[in-house]
């Protein structure tokens, strides 16, 4: 009988095989109310299970689990949140609240993940059911994940040397908030189809820049392209069109760009560096399953830019978010 060489660690194996069980934890200590609870205060088991109603065997797993997996600190057999628990899942912060897109991955994306292996042999989506209350987990889970990437890319770029912005084709309003929030003597333009475009203006609204900002319901393959904008965002479109119409969207994206004009492409992608970025490859396998959208090279996407009339200059990671392709116009 042959064994393995000493010192070869499966641990790695394991952690991906066991990552399931690792997320369902997350999400039922989320709809539990555990880091919330831990707002209050450290609290031992005991306190934790009165805290949140669970029962302490349970409280002790979740406890257990959340702080092997750095999420919580464990401290003479007290728990207590961690920097990112407390900004991000405990409430009452100025951070975006991530607890309805945990609830947006427990209700709908995680369901359609039990069919992955029939979309693996097939590649073609899972059924998306969004009927009765589903719509509203998903639209709440979509929109809080956008907000993250909206607020993560605020704090890497700097957009206080843009006078006028055009955000066309995205979905969610709140990449052009932030953008406005930080050059606060910017206008917009929000243009995009679909029914999501009133919720984008009430977002922007709401974030106080709504007098800022013209609306446009328009298609952006088909519909008339405004001009003379320094900022052009594609955020979240790539991976809802297909490779022609892309490409489409460069050419107007730069139709709509004054001279010298600056493009910032946010999506995520598989790339051809040594060691893919784990966050991408995974999105494209959730883009897949949920409908069928997809996460294309980013050689692939820098090509368009170029064919249009675009110089991409740099790629830059967001913090638990999409990559942006940060381009010039020729």
């Amino acid at each position: 009988m042959t064994h393995s060489s000493p010192g070869i660690d499966p641990s790695g194996i394991l952690g991906v095989a066991t990552g399931y069980m690792a997320a369902k934890q997350l999400f039922a200590a989320s709809e539990a109310g555990l880091f919330a609870a831990l707002a209050e205060g450290p609290a031992t088991v005991s306190e934790l299970a009165a805290r949140t109603g669970l029962p302490e065997r349970t409280a002790r797993i979740l406890g257990d689990t959340m702080a092997g997996l750095g999420l919580l600190t464990r401290t003479d057999g007290r728990y207590a949140n961690t920097e990112a628990t407390t900004a991000y899942l405990a409430g009452g912060t100025d951070e975006v609240d991530l607890r309805p897109f945990l609830a947006f991955l427990d209700a709908i994306s995680y369901g359609h993940w039990l069919g992955f292996g029939e979309t693996t042999r097939t590649a073609e989506p899972a059924e998306l059911d969004l009927a009765g209350d589903r719509m509203r987990t998903f639209l709440g889970g979509v929109m809080t994940y956008n907000a993250l990437h909206a607020r993560m890319l605020a704090q890497e770029f700097d957009f206080t040397r843009y006078s006028r912005i055009l955000d066309f084709g995205g979905l969610s309003g709140s990449f052009l908030a932030e953008a406005l929030r930080s050059a606060e003597k910017a206008e917009g333009t929000f243009l995009s189809g679909g029914e999501l475009v009133e919720f984008a203006r009430g977002v922007m609204d709401e974030a106080g820049v709504g007098d800022r900002v013209d609306v446009v319901q328009a298609d952006p393959v088909t519909g008339e392209v405004p001009e003379g904008y320094d900022l052009v965002l594609l955020e979240h479109v790539v991976h809802r069109f297909n490779a022609e119409d892309n490409q489409r969207i460069a050419e107007r994206a730069r139709r709509a760009a004054t001279p010298g004009a600056t493009l910032v492409l946010l999506d995520f992608f598989l790339d051809d560096d040594p060691e893919q970025r784990v966050l991408d490859a995974v999105h494209a396998g959730e883009y897949l399953v949920i409908d069928g959208t997809t996460v294309y090279p980013e050689a692939e996407v820098r090509g368009w830019l170029t064919a249009a009339g675009w110089e991409p200059v740099e790629t830059r990671a967001l913090p638990g978010s999409p990559r942006i392709i940060i381009a010039e116009a020729r």
